[in-house]
This record gives C-alpha cells, sequence and structure tokens, in this order.
C-alpha cells in the first residue's frame, strides 16, 4: 500500500496494488509457514520503497546505501535473493537513472554491511564454515529439472501468476503512452525482475518458495494496473475469468492443506 500511495504507481485512486498482493498471497498459502521466506518478502519490499526514491538522483548514495542494505538483510536469510543484484544494477542504470560510482560504491556498501557483522563473530568464533554453507547453495543446481517434484498446488499457482503477470505485461506495453515516463521506468523494474523470477523458476524449480513470493511482489502492481485502469467488455470477461481462477486455486490450495493427498 505504502509503496503504491509514494509512487502512485496507478494514476487514479486504488487500493488495487495491495489487494493484489493480499490475493495472490493467500492463492499461495503452502507458502505461508515458510518464515525465513516471509522475512525475505517484507526486506525486498522495504528495499524497492527504498530504490524507487532514488529515481534520477545520482547523489542518492545513502538511500541507495540502505535500499541494498534491505537486500543484504533479506540474503541472509534466503543467499538466492543475490542472484538478482546484477539485474538491479543494470537497472538502476537504464529505468533508475541512478547509476554512478558512488551509488553503485553505496549499493555495494549496503549489501556488505550485514555480512561485516557475521564476519566479526566469525573471526571471534574461528570458524569458517559458517560462510561456506551460507554461500554454498548459491551453485548448488539440479540437473536434470524435476518439475514432477513440485506439487500439483505449486504447478497451479506458478501457473496463475504467469496468466497474470503476461495479462500485467501485455496491457502496460499496449497502453504505455497513458502513464508518466517515470511510472513507466519503474514497472519496467517491476517486468524485468518478474521475468527473471519467472526464468530461475523455471530453471531451478527447487527454489519455489523464495522465487514464487519475488513473483507475487513484482506481479501484483501489474495486474493491478490492468484491472484498475481497463474497463471495456473483454477486460470486465477478463475480470471475472481471473477471480474465478484465483478463487478456485485458493480452495484447493487450502484442501490440500488441510487434506493433503
Amino acid at each position: 500500500m505504502v509503496l503504491n500511495n509514494q509512487n502512485a504507481l496507478i494514476r487514479i485512486f486504488s487500493r488495487l496494488v495491495s489487494c493484489a498482493f493480499l490475493v495472490l498471497s493467500c492463492a499461495a498459502c503452502f507458502l505461508m509457514p515458510s518464515t525465513r521466506e516471509g522475512i525475505m518478502q517484507m526486506f525486498l519490499v522495504g528495499a524497492y520503497l527504498l530504490l524507487f526514491q532514488g529515481y534520477q538522483r545520482r547523489d542518492a548514495a545513502g538511500i541507495i546505501y540502505y535500499s541494498f542494505l534491505m537486500f543484504g538483510f533479506a540474503s541472509l536469510v534466503c543467499p538466492h535473493i543475490l542472484y538478482f543484484i546484477p539485474l538491479l544494477w543494470l537497472l538502476m542504470a537504464t529505468n533508475l537513472l541512478a547509476i554512478s560510482w558512488r551509488t553503485w560504491t553505496a549499493s555495494l556498501l549496503g549489501l556488505l554491511t550485514p555480512y561485516w557483522f557475521i564476519l566479526a563473530w566469525v573471526l571471534y568464533q574461528q570458524d569458517f564454515s559458517l560462510i561456506t554453507s551460507h554461500f554454498s547453495p548459491l551453485f548448488d543446481f539440479q540437473f536434470p529439472i524435476r518439475y514432477e517434484r513440485l506439487g500439483i498446488n505449486v504447478l497451479l499457482t506458478w501457473g496463475l501468476l504467469a496468466i497474470c503477470a503476461v495479462t500485467g505485461i501485455v496491457h502496460l506495453i499496449r497502453k504505455n503512452g497513458y502513464d508518466s515516463i517515470r511510472i513507466r521506468l519503474l514497472y519496467g523494474i517491476f517486468i524485468w525482475m518478474d521475468l527473471f523470477a519467472f526464468a530461475l523458476m523455471f530453471f531451478q524449480p527447487q527454489h519455489y518458495n523464495m522465487l514464487l513470493r519475488v513473483i507475487i511482489i513484482n506481479t501484483s502492481p501489474l495486474i493491478a494496473h490492468f484491472l484498475a485502469l481497463t474497463s471495456t467488455k473483454i477486460t470486465n470477461v477478463a475480470f471475472y475469468v481471473l477471480t474465478g481462477l484465483i478463487l478456485i486455486i485458493t480452495a484447493f490450495n487450502v484442501w490440500s492443506i488441510l487434506f493433503p493427498f
């Protein structure tokens, strides 16, 4: 809600960004018991809040530092979030227009700050296994890819999020002239982060618990923009179809939790 209000992601008064986030999160109710990934999701939203304030500000080293500090904390609980850092640096240059040696250095320092404290503890304990055990999953790739291990509830939710993401992206491409340049660039960040998360999910589905949460964060404003700013007969039908799909998949996921099969 704050992310929407601070950045005016939808050009009319609407709560659909936060509502879409809540609805999609409830649809993926099987993710709720995972506390570590939930903490990561909270830090990721906080990082976006700070990162977007650095738009067109190459002197915003302080804001960028605190934004990447949030990414650093997120990587402490989910190290795989570090996969997104190179993409974020690229988006800082192309979409935020906030890249400079100062902001890039600030982002690197912010990312490393949590690890400085851990390094002090490791040096005190003389036990470097903590560092190796934390970063080793980043290089653990599973081949061949086994989608059948995900379960039908994960696959259905992944498909639902893909439908919402594609719908929102196509709508933004067709109607991007109606929004300001700043809003288009911010939505570009959501789109590229979403596509990258889907690509990681496709090649390494064993990390679905983390990746689905990243997808939900980035898909929510995309589908909200579509639902809030379209009113044709086709899009009205699409609204009811999406609502029906979400309700059916949510009910199925709740049923599979209560009565596992």
